[in-house]
């Protein structure tokens, strides 16, 4: 599939295509059936930087955080996500046979267990009623495709550029939003932009704790597929054409 837009932002990582299907990739990566401890965020790094697909299903989502942000549902059953995220439970960590681990002091990101309880009570869940849930490379998407949403990882000049295409043909100065969640979660949050009249695009990968997976300079936005076709019909008549953005092309 062909873009003015992302052939203007010179991209060092390829956006990756969320695709709702009942049809899985032959030669797609996944996470081992039963698994709860792969990373779905690294997974998307890997689709874009691989230049591979992957696939995940209500049996292979990694984490429990990683079901709920590919929109299986909640994923964190009886997880202690609350306790994770704030203060850490010396008890539930024993329980669990992880001691001395993260799950002991948890990560901080919310002062209380109830500020974090609060966190995911807030969560746009989404129960999928497709079996599968795609990662595809940009240069693998067909024009046969239509993607749930486009996930961009972009520097600060891309993510400029992306924010101002955004808002374009609406002139809202409302058409981004940036909530916190885990990296992966952005996707969730993509879902729920896509419903409305006018989606939003996601800007995310804020997890502290998955930063590593990407570059310090990278962050990512996920941008639902009808707002896509918004920016992209765009291009032409834009500052992308003109030398403003010329002089930053010039140094990505």
């Amino acid at each position: 599939m062909k873009s003015e837009l992302i052939k203007s932002l010179k991209l060092k990582m390829q956006p990756v295509a969320i695709l709702l299907t009942n049809n899985k990739p032959d030669d797609g990566l996944h996470f081992k059936e039963g698994s709860r401890t792969g990373c779905v965020a690294s997974m998307l790094v890997t689709a874009s930087k691989k230049n591979r697909q992957a696939y995940f299903d209500r049996n292979s989502f990694g984490c429990p955080g990683g079901g709920t942000g590919l929109g299986f549902g909640d994923c964190y059953g009886r997880f202690p996500i609350d306790s994770l995220l704030s203060t850490g439970n010396k008890e539930m960590a024993k329980q669990m046979g992880r001691e001395g681990s993260f799950m002991e002091h948890g990560e901080r990101f919310y002062k209380t267990p109830e500020l974090a309880k609060k966190w995911v009570d807030s969560l746009p869940m989404r129960d999928v009623s497709e079996k599968y849930i795609v990662f595809k490379p940009w240069e693998q998407l067909t024009e046969n495709d239509t993607p749930e949403l486009i996930v961009f990882f972009t520097n600060a000049d891309q993510l400029s550029a992306l924010v101002v295409m955004a808002d374009y043909n609406r002139g809202t100065n409302q058409s981004i939003t940036a909530p916190f969640g885990a990296a992966c979660q952005s996707i969730l949050f993509g879902y729920a932009e896509a419903k409305k009249e006018s989606p939003k695009a996601v800007l995310g990968f804020f997890d502290i704790s998955q930063r590593h997976a990407v570059d310090k300079d990278i962050l990512t936005l996920t941008v639902p597929f009808s707002l896509f076709k918004e920016m992209e019909a765009g291009v032409e008549s834009s500052f992308l054409r003109l030398h403003a953005w010329k002089k930053l092309e010039d140094r990505q």
